[in-house]
């Protein structure tokens, strides 16, 4: 299975077009999105690309290959109108025997027991990180201390981390490999 995983849209759309060719071209399974869907918040600037209709669109055209997460700038009006469902704190997906926990990440503490020794995937920082058993794809639209716009690939049980800007390969984690 492959598995596409993006977090922080925060309502900017420069990289989901670049998002949805990477999907098609890789022949990915699900789009994961972890949470920051449409509202840029209140510390952040307002930039370019800023367009909650058109990543709403976007992630429309997912819906049946979507798995989305509740994020700290997520609300209930954004599950209810939207046509795809926004799982709430936490998911687990089980891929090639492995356990994965998916969450956005602003509530880690709460769930540290449960999460303990499985791989966790999550956003919230807007730093990409590729070690260990806690990943982070970075932010597809405000990418913080590393300024790559970012997205994880899991495919053939590896984990790559791909820079949105010239789809260069950053790094890569085989599964199991710490």
């Amino acid at each position: 299975m492959k598995l596409l995983f993006i977090s922080d849209i925060h309502g900017i759309k420069t990289n989901l077009p670049k998002i949805k060719e990477r999907f098609n071209e890789l022949q990915c399974d699900k789009l994961v999105v972890l949470g920051d869907l449409y509202y840029i918040g209140p510390r952040n600037k307002m930039i370019e690309g800023y367009d909650i209709n058109y990543v709403k669109e976007f992630l429309e055209s997912f819906k049946d290959n979507l798995i989305c997460i509740k994020g700290n700038c997520d609300s209930e009006v954004d599950d209810m109108v939207t046509e795809f469902p926004i799982m709430s704190d936490y998911k687990s997906i089980n891929i090639d025997g492995t356990t994965f926990y998916l969450t956005h990440g602003h509530l880690l503490d709460k769930y540290e027991k449960l999460f303990q020794d499985n791989y966790i995937i999550s956003g919230h920082t807007h730093v990409y990180n590729l070690e260990g058993k806690h990943l982070n794809p970075g932010s597809v639209g405000i990418p913080k201390v590393n300024k790559e716009h970012t997205c994880i690939l899991y495919s053939n049980k590896t984990f790559k981390l791909i820079n949105l800007e010239d789809l260069s390969i950053i790094k890569e984690l085989p599964l199991n490999e710490e």
